[in-house]
């Protein structure tokens, strides 16, 4: 579904992204991870066309990401796309936030993406908040509702950059709970992310970065019983410690 191929990426002089390869499957859960700075979000946002590449080719569902003919905005529509920050309208109530993609991009009526984004409102465990502005919501609430509103674009593919480091540790579970259930319906994921836990519970694969680089890219048990490289097994060490 998702095939990077030796992407490189500078800012001015900083090489932010070196030779990184790898390939989703469909119905795969990546986890990447690796100490802040390695490049982790970046490579993520490039399967979007986000972040654009110097080298390299990013393919999804047999489009070329980086081809100057693709139509972003509709490859975008099919990649959903979960930030740190939540990135809701502000001064739109939850059922809009749900509602203004699916007409303006997808070309719904009102009433069909009314009601598919209340389904996924629902599915997250929020149809009651729908007339409430963002503002009115906990932080593990907006970013429940940016899952809902992701989910009611029928997405092909998920991405998560770092979804629960800007939620307060109680309102971290909510959400991971809402991916774990994604996870477990077939959902192909890509999730960056510290949550170790989450990784052991619902990934078949992880990436670990570091300085621009992938270092390792297997199985999940792999990853966890018997890292390959020395900075991994120091990251692991400090991060489950």
């Amino acid at each position: 579904m998702i095939e990077i191929k030796n992407i490189s990426k500078w800012y001015g002089q900083f090489q932010v992204l070196k030779d990184c390869s790898t390939k989703v499957d469909k119905g795969d859960v990546m986890v990447i991870c690796g100490p802040s700075g390695s490049g982790k979000s970046t490579l993520i946002k490039t399967v979007n066309g986000l972040e654009s590449v110097q080298q390299g080719q990013i393919i999804v569902d047999g489009t070329s990401v980086g081809d100057k003919t693709t139509d972003l905005p509709a490859l975008r529509a099919r990649i959903g796309m979960v930030f740190q920050n939540f990135e809701l309208f502000p001064h739109l109530s939850v059922r809009d936030n749900l509602t203004l993609g699916q007409v303006k991009v997808l070309g719904r009526s009102e009433e069909e993406a009314t009601a598919r984004g209340l389904q996924y409102l629902d599915r997250v465990g929020l149809l009651a908040q729908q007339d409430k502005f963002p503002g009115q919501l906990s932080g593990g609430q907006q970013q429940r509702v940016a899952i809902a509103r992701a989910l009611s674009m029928d997405p092909i593919a998920m991405l998560f950059d770092e979804p629960t480091s800007a939620l307060d540790p109680e309102m971290i579970n909510e959400v991971l709970d809402v991916m774990v259930g994604l996870a477990q319906e077939g959902m192909t994921m890509m999730v960056v992310t510290h949550e170790m836990g989450f990784a052991r519970k619902v990934a078949n694969r992880v990436v670990f970065m570091d300085q621009g680089a992938i270092l390792e890219d297997t199985v999940k048990d792999e990853f966890f019983q018997a890292p390959r490289t020395e900075r991994a097994r120091d990251f692991l060490a400090r991060i489950i410690h």
